[in-house]
């Protein structure tokens, strides 16, 4: 389905699909795992999120929409409409019907009154803006947009294109400055919290200031985990990382961190990457961790 909506207390979160597809190699996206430990543990990854026959894992990109009161926000904005991706196929000029969804799930564009980005990566920002009248504009225009201010501040000095793979790239010059010159832009720094019900916390290493998000709500609790987790193979491999993350040993700290403490509070993890069911518990095995799909 294009979105599935289900309760966390009283807070309504939905997802939007953008597109999922068996589109990466495992030893480009994963380089640290065994080739054989996907055959190992086929009997839980296969077909949701990886293909034996072509060896591709499954991606996604979506979007969660978070309805909680009068609030309307949407945490991460995948890669949108008709960005020039030219180095990157799957995402290049795009035309898919997310603002439709989105309208049909109750966020139409100018309902939602805060944007969450947990990182700015090209793939969590690009519905923040949108092509008109030949430029891009805020594509929620009476939203607050929230950028994880280091990983702002990366991007403004430059380090991006100096220091390992650069996964902003355009990004930054066509869905995330016109925010800010809009006026539209607030730094966020984790322990900020949004709308009263999406705490910040921190979760560096993919990138240097990316956040995660909990909402909490009548005893039940939900993580949005950004690129915390590519795929569900590092739930059971947590010491993985994925290929984007640019410093390697505090990825692994993180990674450990949030499913720890996503398996001690039974928080529903709430990525942005995972193949179907899309979302899940990790829950504790011996000493590390597997991967509990969730029921929509």
């Amino acid at each position: 389905m294009m979105f599935q909506s289900r309760q966390i207390g009283d807070v309504k979160v939905t997802r939007i699909l953008e597109y999922t597809g068996p589109t990466h190699a495992p030893g480009f996206l994963l380089p640290d795992l065994e080739t054989e430990a996907l055959a190992a543990n086929a009997d839980w990854l296969a077909p949701n999120h990886w293909v034996p026959h072509m060896n591709k894992l499954m991606l996604t990109v979506q979007l969660w929409v978070v309805h909680a009161g009068p609030h309307v926000i949407v945490v991460d904005t995948g890669v949108g409409n008709a960005k020039p991706r030219s180095g990157i196929a799957r995402m290049h000029m795009l035309n898919t019907l997310v603002p439709e969804w989105m309208d049909a799930a109750g966020a139409r564009p100018d309902q939602v009154t805060h944007v969450a980005l947990t990182h700015l990566h090209i793939d969590h920002v690009g519905w923040c803006t949108r092509w008109q009248d030949g430029r891009w504009v805020p594509t929620f225009p009476n939203a607050t947009y929230y950028l994880p201010q280091d990983d702002f501040l990366f991007c403004e000095s430059g380090r991006n294109k100096v220091e390992g793979m650069d996964v902003f790239g355009d990004a930054f010059f066509d869905s995330v400055m016109p925010i800010v010159d809009a006026g539209l832009a607030k730094m966020l720094v984790p322990g900020d919290e949004i709308a009263d019900c999406l705490l910040s916390e921190p979760a560096p290493g993919h990138s240097p200031g990316q956040v995660t998000y909990r909402v909490r709500s009548r005893g039940e609790e939900a993580i949005f985990s950004g690129d915390v987790l590519h795929s569900a193979m590092q739930v059971a491999r947590p010491e993985i990382n994925s290929a984007y993350c640019i410093w390697a040993d505090q990825a692994r700290q993180t990674r450990f961190a949030l499913l720890d403490a996503a398996a001690r509070r039974e928080a529903l993890i709430l990525p942005v990457h995972f193949g179907a069911p899309y979302c899940g518990y990790a829950r504790r095995q011996g000493e590390g961790f597997r991967f509990e799909p969730a029921v929509w």
